[in-house]
């Protein structure tokens, strides 16, 4: 099943250069027809060009007409553009079947989309980290993707660490919340701008790497005394990883910030979601309605046939 590709980079320059080869060489192993972007090696300062050369990356891969555009990294550089992103053009392109998919500083983009549009766009998988893992790219990554790729996408799930079991007991189901995120310290600096998406009754889901636990805190504090948490029906955790604890913590840890989360909210905070800077991750729809149910330990979460209009 060959799929267009459009590989363009919004954010950071691509430094890793074999990681990228890897990733294209892999997705083209996988028999997709790959496209990289003109611009997506460009280096300004740590940026994969100006503003002015990401911004017509962006409108390029818009106007692709490719089934899937996906970055080549994170890092930083789509906050400085969100007033300048072609938000109609993007819209467009997804309302004609084309997939945007990244994570990490892409989560500004995805949440400024939303709130702008309403477009749906996928947490995801990056060219080089992910498609060009020096180990290999990750199977169960892999498989997400070639669900979203064939329209079989229709949810995920996983199973709450031992330590956070009761999490979940006692869960009501939840029906047609909308899911938005992605990575905590992005989602918090749009706070309080035009790029931040006002979700009642949404569903929550924040991952972060090389944060230390009480900066998680800080931000989780911050979503929460601007009353975002409350207002949600349910908060994922992902995969923090990637930081080092010092002598001075003293048993607070990450799981101190969720148990003390958990306290301060009426909403479950469930732990573990297969999503963040890992390369066992599940793609996720920003801003597409979801279902979401717990069996004892294991949560499932489902987003139905969007595809249904493609055909097989």
């Amino acid at each position: 099943m060959t799929k267009h590709i459009y590989i363009f980079s919004p954010s950071s320059a691509v430094r890793d250069k074999a990681a990228f080869k890897r990733g294209i060489a892999r997705l083209r192993a996988l028999g997709h027809d790959v496209e990289i972007d003109e611009a997506a090696l460009s280096v300004h300062q740590r940026f994969a060009g100006d503003d002015a050369t990401r911004l017509a990356a962006i409108s390029r891969a818009a106007a692709s007409g490719a089934d899937i555009a996906l970055i080549s990294r994170g890092g930083y550089g789509l906050t400085r553009i969100l007033d300048a992103l072609p938000y109609k053009a993007i819209a467009k392109a997804i309302a004609h079947g084309t997939e945007f998919v990244g994570l990490s500083d892409f989560t500004a983009f995805q949440n400024a989309l939303l709130a702008k549009t309403g477009a749906v766009t996928w947490s995801g998988p990056a060219v080089g980290e992910d498609f060009g893992a020096e180990g290999g790219a990750d199977d169960i990554m892999e498989a997400c993707f070639d669900d979203l790729l064939s329209g079989q996408g229709e949810g995920t799930g996983w199973r709450l660490p031992a330590r956070d079991a009761e999490a979940a007991s006692g869960m009501r189901s939840i029906h047609g919340a909308q899911l938005w995120g992605g990575n905590l310290c992005v989602l918090t600096s749009l706070l309080g701008t035009p790029y931040f998406p006002t979700i009642d009754k949404g569903v929550l889901f924040l991952e972060d790497v090389g944060e230390h636990p009480y900066r998680i805190e800080r931000m989780l504090e911050q979503l929460r005394h601007a009353g975002v948490l409350a207002r949600q029906k349910a908060i994922l955790m992902g995969q923090f990883n990637g930081y080092r604890k010092v002598p001075n913590d003293r048993g607070f840890s990450l799981q101190s910030v969720v148990e003390r989360l958990r306290t301060q909210l009426k909403a479950p905070v469930l732990t573990g979601l297969p999503f963040g800077h890992v390369q066992t991750k599940v793609l996720l729809p920003v801003g597409a309605n979801v279902e979401l149910a717990a069996d004892g330990r294991d949560v499932f979460m489902v987003w139905g046939h969007r595809h249904a209009h493609h055909h097989h």
